[in-house]
């Protein structure tokens, strides 16, 4: 009973200063006050009318509880270490664009392509269709006007431009593959880097060219080189070899050659280290082949396509895309 006779008098204290300050938005329903009294092992639970407080501001339930002696019962709202358990919504996935589903489709024709080189003439016509369509469908109609996209690093996906054909032939550098060629472009000081990054047995070395571009239409830049770098080589790891190869079903002992091996690795990595201590080799272009022009013909954050002189066609892809994840 002295329970009910304070709560009572929580609740007169609670409705006397609504009535006295009009700026509370205090709301009181209908319903009952449920408080809980505790014998010594099993709750007492009661409820007390508040209709007559409830006239002025209806929409309030106050609820008075407390746990059982036995410990809480289990509530679904709440975890066992007693915060609010939030419920998981999943994310709805979205669904890709038809630009999405075209450059997807785009990039999957270039697999076993070598960057267009092993490139099928039904696997062209194919890119050709693709690219047309993207191209109708261009989200940046100027590209030369949205600099910040053209800004960081560019991988080539794919090229009909045949120049580039001779080095990405293994035939033409034994030994020795392209292991990536990219653009750079730097919008603020209107530089592009061209580079090819080959890997060899026990190092990689890179070739590259500066040049400056200038604007000269929504779609169009003047591109012209200045400088070229050969890198100076980069030691990599040293060539692991198995304890036998298997030939036409006899296997053959490779212990005997593996201690000439060592000997050559050694002796290139002391060759490699002493050359990479050395700076890059530059040389300045000027010759009248220098300059070139480039039509990006579709841009967007993670894509780009390019056509130059004589009509070739490049496909880039941004540094970081999912689009370069095979």
């Amino acid at each position: 009973m002295a329970s009910i006779t304070c709560f009572n008098q929580i609740l007169f204290k609670i409705h006397s200063k609504i009535s006295q300050n009009p700026k509370l938005s205090f709301n009181i329903s209908n319903s009952a006050v449920n408080f809980t009294n505790f014998g010594p092992k099993k709750a007492l639970q009661r409820s007390i009318s508040i209709k007559e407080l409830s006239k002025k501001r209806p929409g309030f339930v106050a609820q008075v509880a407390a746990e059982d002696e036995w410990g809480p019962e289990k509530n679904s709202k709440y975890e066992e270490g007693g915060g609010i358990a939030v419920e998981e919504v999943e994310t709805p996935k979205k669904e890709p664009t038809e630009i999405d589903i075209l450059k997807k489709r785009l990039v999957d024709t270039f697999y076993g392509t070598n960057r267009g080189l092993s490139a099928s003439s039904e696997t062209r016509a194919e890119v050709v269709e693709l690219i047309t369509q993207l191209e109708a469908k261009n989200p940046t109609p100027a590209p030369t006007e949205a600099l910040t996209l053209l800004n960081g690093k560019w991988i080539l996906a794919y090229t009909s431009f045949i120049g580039l054909f001779p080095l990405l032939s293994r035939g033409t550098l034994p030994l020795v593959r392209v292991e990536e060629i990219s653009q750079t472009i730097d919008s603020e000081s209107f530089t592009v880097e061209n580079v090819v990054l080959f890997a060899g047995p026990l190092a990689t070395t890179s070739i590259s060219t500066n040049a400056k571009f200038e604007v000269r239409s929504p779609k169009r830049v003047q591109i012209k080189f200045e400088e070229g770098v050969i890198g100076t080589p980069q030691l990599t790891d040293s060539i692991v070899l198995p304890e036998n190869v298997e030939v036409l079903g006899q296997k053959i002992d490779l212990n005997p050659i593996k201690s000439l091996l060592t000997s050559v690795q050694d002796t290139a990595s002391s060759v490699a280290k002493s050359i990479s201590s050395r700076p890059p080799l530059k040389f300045s272009i000027s010759n009248r082949n220098a300059e070139s022009w480039l039509l990006t013909t579709y841009l967007d954050d993670e894509l780009r396509i390019s056509r130059g002189d004589g009509g070739s066609v490049f496909v880039l892809i941004k540094e970081g895309s999912p689009l370069l994840k095979p």
